[in-house]
């Protein structure tokens, strides 16, 4: 099962969205929300907590993906999230995630007993290219007792 199908099989909101996970590396991930009416805001475009949700969505997935070999020893849980809405969004929008702290300096801190954080970046983007939407989530892996 790849980490998409994982995510939307174990996560009701990405079910809920219609997410689709089209690319998912430890180097990014990349998530679409479809132009859905049942979804739209007052001005006709995705609603800003789907916005949200997509870019939520796409960090967990690099945190997964960079991070899946660790889940024996510890459990990745989002510390906190900031979003910028920059442009209108209508259409379908995509969110890419990228790692803020190169992944082995993660898992060094990890080995060292500590409970790391780190941040992931996500761009949303209209089918233009235009971003839409500039997100930021601090995640961190908290050990297991």
């Amino acid at each position: 099962m790849s980490i998409g199908e994982m995510l939307a099989a174990t996560v009701p909101m990405a079910r809920t969205l219609n997410l689709e996970f089209l690319e998912t590396s430890p180097e990014r991930a990349v998530v679409s929300l479809p132009d859905q009416g049942e979804y739209h805001n007052h001005v006709g475009g995705p609603h800003a907590g789907a916005m949200f949700t997509l870019g939520e969505s796409a960090s967990g997935a690099i945190v997964l993906a960079a991070f899946g070999d660790q889940l024996s020893r510890a459990v990745p849980l989002a510390v906190s999230a900031e979003i910028s809405y920059k442009k209108l969004a209508m259409g379908a929008v995509t969110a890419t995630a990228t790692l803020g702290r190169p992944a082995a300096e993660v898992v060094a801190q990890l080995d060292d007993g500590e409970r790391p954080e780190f941040p992931v970046t996500i761009a949303i983007q209209r089918a233009d290219g235009a971003v839409t939407g500039e997100m930021t989530v601090i995640w961190t892996l908290r050990p297991n007792a």
